[in-house]
């Protein structure tokens, strides 16, 4: 009789968003063991870090850890500080891109993932509905993945790589909110808005996002009920 394989592990990036909440969600419905990983990383408030805590809470991942990062002390970001966040749409890369975050955190993803011996590390850019960030495209995952498997000691002896899930990469954002209603999302618990606070400011980038979201869904924004 053949022992019983393990489940698969996946490391989660879990910002406590709309897109990677719903990830979290749906690597849970394919039976994934969840890691999760967040980021306090000197961005302006920790309502979203708080939103995190509770999704990863109520899917019970393994593990949920919150790792620590100074990136305002450099800036070049208005999420750490450098100048206001916009409140109308900008041309070009918006000031709230923050230098190659998700290279960051993708790379400490990866040696999280190598140490726990997991299957997988999972991510939720989408570069369909997005600020324009380069990070979050397919060319810069590919270039990335092939950058982590040459870096693990686990694919130079063994050939088994670890690979960057990115389902979301081509889906717009209403049809992952239609998806996560389907899993069984409450986005009341989410959080998006840039600036934090009491209630969603409607006003910046990644407000607009997640409110053009739920309006081609067709569907309420519950945190905007309460």
């Amino acid at each position: 009789m053949k022992p019983n394989k393990r489940p698969r592990r996946a490391v989660v990036l879990l910002s406590g968003g709309l897109d990677s909440t719903t990830l979290a969600y749906l690597l849970d419905a394919y039976g994934f063991v969840l890691y999760g990983l967040s980021f306090r990383y000197g961005q302006r408030h920790e309502r979203e870090l708080d939103a995190a805590r509770v999704i990863a809470e109520k899917l019970r991942f393994a593990e949920h850890r919150v790792v620590t990062l100074d990136l305002a002390q450099w800036g070049g970001s208005s999420l750490v500080g450098s100048g206001e966040i916009p409140s109308q749409p900008t041309s070009g890369i918006p000031s709230t891109y923050v230098p190659v975050r998700n290279l960051v955190f993708l790379a400490i993803a990866h040696a999280y993932a190598e140490a726990i011996d997991a299957d997988a590390v999972a991510i939720a850019v989408s570069q369909v509905d997005y600020s324009g960030y380069p990070d979050c495209r397919g060319q810069f995952l590919a270039a990335y993945q092939q950058a982590a498997d040459l870096a693990s000691r686990r694919f130079v002896e063994t050939g088994r790589r670890i690979p960057v899930l990115a389902p979301f990469l081509d889906v717009p954002k209403s049809a992952i909110v239609r998806l996560g209603l389907r899993l069984g999302v409450d986005y009341a618990e989410t959080w998006s808005c840039y600036r934090g606070g009491e209630r969603p400011c409607q006003e910046c980038d990644s407000c607009r996002l997640r409110a053009q979201a739920f309006a081609e869904a067709g569907v309420p924004d519950p945190l905007l009920q309460r």
